[in-house]
């Protein structure tokens, strides 16, 4: 749920409380406000607030906010099992900075450019597919991959040939997929 926490009739840090009441289903908030008291803030985390966007914010911004929600969903409905590295990576998928969890060598803008191809990618995609629709090297384009599989935002599945080395394919994990059978 989107919820401002300045609606017309009531705050929406009263809705929130009423969301989180005994009795109700949870429901995932990101916070918009303009409101930019840390009290403000406190409230929001405490009511479990998933992201929190201060007015004004670029569209980017909120779509980056609502990518990593995605990305979380789809990775928390993949996993079955948690050690603390798995439960670091779906945390880190809410971290909207890239910047800051980036290894040494990966580029934010590469990265966005390498995420924009798989994500428009109708089926699942080699690095030499990528490598084709950015421009960059096929070496390259696997160093992104892989970065993006160990954060959960891309899956990967192999396909075997009948000679040579099983070629890595490629899914953007946060894009609607065919409803996989429950445990």
């Amino acid at each position: 749920m989107l919820l401002d926490v300045y609606l017309p009739d009531r705050s929406g840090l009263d809705v929130l409380r009423a969301l989180r009441a005994p009795g109700h289903h949870h429901v995932d908030v990101i916070a918009i406000t303009a409101d930019k008291d840390v009290e403000t803030l406190r409230e929001a985390l405490q009511g479990g607030v998933i992201h929190y966007l201060v007015k004004p914010f670029q569209f980017s911004a909120f779509r980056e906010k609502l990518e990593s929600y995605v990305a979380m969903r789809a990775r928390l409905a993949q996993v079955q099992e948690l050690d603390q590295d798995e439960v670091d990576r779906i945390y880190g998928l809410l971290r909207s900075d890239s910047t800051v969890s980036l290894p040494k060598g990966l580029s934010p803008t590469t990265l966005a450019l390498v995420v924009r191809a798989v994500r428009a990618a109708t089926e699942d995609v080699s690095a030499v597919d990528i490598a084709r629709a950015t421009g960059i090297s096929r070496v390259t384009s696997r160093r992104y991959l892989d970065h993006l599989a160990r954060s959960g935002a891309v899956g990967i599945s192999m396909r075997y040939g009948s000679s040579g080395r099983p070629e890595h394919r490629y899914r953007w994990t946060a894009q609607p997929r065919e409803a996989a059978p429950s445990p």
